[in-house]
């Protein structure tokens, strides 16, 4: 059995969209490709998962127009980190 990666982030942390988020075919009620989430949009963390595949973990970022979309660490830039 694999040892899981334990996430960097936290539930409850406000975050930025870390650059524009597409619909890859996995969110429910919008076209494949849809822009989702525009870069910089602030959101927070509302739980956090584990992709088991990749070994990854998945947060669930509600986005302050309502979307509510599971990001990858490098999607996300917790407020106040510096963007490269």
């Amino acid at each position: 059995m694999m040892d899981l990666r334990p996430p960097r982030f936290d539930w409850g942390l406000r975050v930025l969209a870390g650059d524009d988020i597409f619909n890859d075919g996995t969110y429910p009620g919008e076209a494949e490709g849809a822009l989702l989430v525009a870069k910089d949009s602030p959101g927070e963390i509302v739980r956090v998962g584990h992709h088991e595949e990749s070994n990854t973990p998945l947060y669930l970022v509600e986005f302050a127009n309502g979307m509510v979309v599971g990001c990858l660490e490098e999607e996300i830039l917790p407020l106040g980190e510096a963007k490269p």
